[in-house]
């Protein structure tokens, strides 16, 4: 081999690991914004990705996520999602709550956002409708506005001996899941009164249930908030401790213990943000993306516990269940 060819195949070998973080550094980069844990969430990051991977995008192959954890400490957001801002990102996909999309919207106007929020996105200021957002935000409203009212109806099923439900609220938090106006009538309606309690750390939660017990409350409905969902095993402990039966929002409290859940599929809505994230990657815009809402709600039982706390479940109410835990 002649010295001049030997040369030039040193400085193309040398060329190759340039070339190849050129071609790293020019895919686009989604910002993953979350209010939480990433300890909390791997199922649906999981499921995020999978949506993703419906558009032809796979993490490290063709698109990078910049991952951003508040950890629970909302006043981070603000300061995460200008971080993710002056990056700058492609995509920011705001989840776990509805201080992360608000946190982001905040930051940029140009800079597409998709959320997965439980409260109205309306209602949040986040879009002006659900089916033309407009501006650049859209995304998955993962809790319908009727939750509230058959949830409480379930569980004035399951304890019907109950004249007090309690509502466990997050107080943190500008809007619940719950429209409680909306609740109060569905109480009206079934001639249960309501207390609404609220904690949004371990012994503010602590002090909630003994408020629950010193007025008398016989039954709890925990609002669809992510802070209550990390909690879970403070939830169903303390449930268990009082003997309480508490209706959740998610599978994930039924699955560790608790009496019941009844609410969308969470993993389903990290999977749709996905595929919106990979389409607005493609080039479709958010104010073209409807806000997608869950068709189906799931009523999951779990047995050992309605023992445990000496609930008798209506015949009725296990030939709805979903998924019935023994």
């Amino acid at each position: 081999m002649k010295r001049r060819e030997f040369i030039t195949l040193l400085g193309g070998a040398a060329a190759w690991p340039l070339a190849a973080r050129a071609q790293q550094s020019a895919i686009p980069v989604i910002g993953f914004l979350n209010s939480g844990s990433h300890e909390e969430r791997t199922y649906l990051l999981s499921a995020f990705s999978q949506g993703l991977s419906e558009t032809g995008h796979i993490e490290g192959r063709n698109v990078a996520i910049d991952y951003r954890w508040a950890q629970g400490q909302y006043d981070r957001l603000p300061a995460m999602a200008a971080e993710l801002v002056r990056r700058p990102v492609a995509v920011i996909a705001a989840t776990g709550d509805a201080v992360s999309p608000l946190a982001a919207k905040a930051a940029t106007t140009t800079i597409p956002i998709v959320f997965v929020v439980g409260g109205d996105p309306v209602a949040l200021g986040l879009v002006t409708s659900f089916n033309r957002p407009a501006g650049n935000i859209t995304g998955v409203n993962v809790v319908s506005s009727t939750l509230g009212p058959k949830a409480l109806e379930l569980l004035h099923e399951l304890v019907p001996s109950a004249a007090v439900i309690g509502i466990l609220l997050n107080p943190t938090t500008s809007r619940g899941g719950f429209d409680l106006l909306e609740l109060q009538k569905a109480a009206r309606a079934i001639g249960v009164q309501l207390t609404v309690v609220r904690g949004n750390s371990e012994s503010s939660i602590e002090a909630a249930f003994t408020s629950l017990a010193e007025q008398k409350a016989r039954a709890l409905l925990v609002e669809p908030d992510v802070y209550f969902l990390d909690r879970r095993e403070q939830l169903v402990a303390l449930s268990a401790r009082d003997a309480l039966p508490v209706l959740y929002s998610r599978r994930e409290y039924a699955a560790i213990g608790g009496l019941a859940s009844y609410g969308a599929n969470l993993a389903d809505g990290y999977r749709q943000a996905g595929i919106y994230a990979g389409r607005i990657l493609k080039g479709e815009k958010p104010a073209d993306l409807p806000v997608m809402q869950p068709t189906k709600f799931d009523l999951v039982l779990n047995l050992k516990t309605a023992k445990a706390l000496h609930v008798e479940i209506p015949d009725k109410l296990l030939a709805l269940a979903d998924e019935v835990i023994e």
